[in-house]
């Protein structure tokens, strides 16, 4: 180690200093998914991610674009699915889900999109 003595304050030096700058934490917040059970036979679907369709003979079920994006459809009964514009796969007016079958939609440039399915179901 070198001792290091009288030194002499120097004059006309500039001191400069840095900063650390720390940027705001960025929060990724999860969807929240929404769980509605309905037993109506007309339905228009507001904010629910998954909604299960039951204990009616019949329901009516319109997508409504403006609040759902993607949405999954379990039907435990016959559901006639319709969308509030456009087609579904830019083809169909609606869709008839027998009992037991699945459906997800997903809600991209005008018209609603299968997304996925349990398969076809034979009639």
């Amino acid at each position: 180690m070198i001792k290091v003595e009288n030194i002499t304050p120097r004059k006309n030096v500039v001191k400069y200093t840095t900063q650390t700058i720390v940027e705001p934490k960025v929060i990724i917040e999860k969807p929240v998914e929404v769980h509605k059970i309905i037993s109506e036979p007309v339905y228009t679907t507001s904010d629910e991610t998954i909604l299960i369709v039951k204990g009616v003979d019949y329901s009516e079920v319109t997508l409504n674009s403006s609040i759902v994006k993607k949405i999954t459809v379990k039907s435990l009964t016959q559901t006639l699915i319709k969308s509030d514009t456009g087609a579904i796969d830019e083809e169909w007016d609606e869709l008839l889900l027998e009992k037991g079958a699945c459906v997800q939609f997903q809600f991209v440039e005008g018209n609603y999109y299968i997304i996925s399915s349990d398969g076809l179901k034979t009639s």
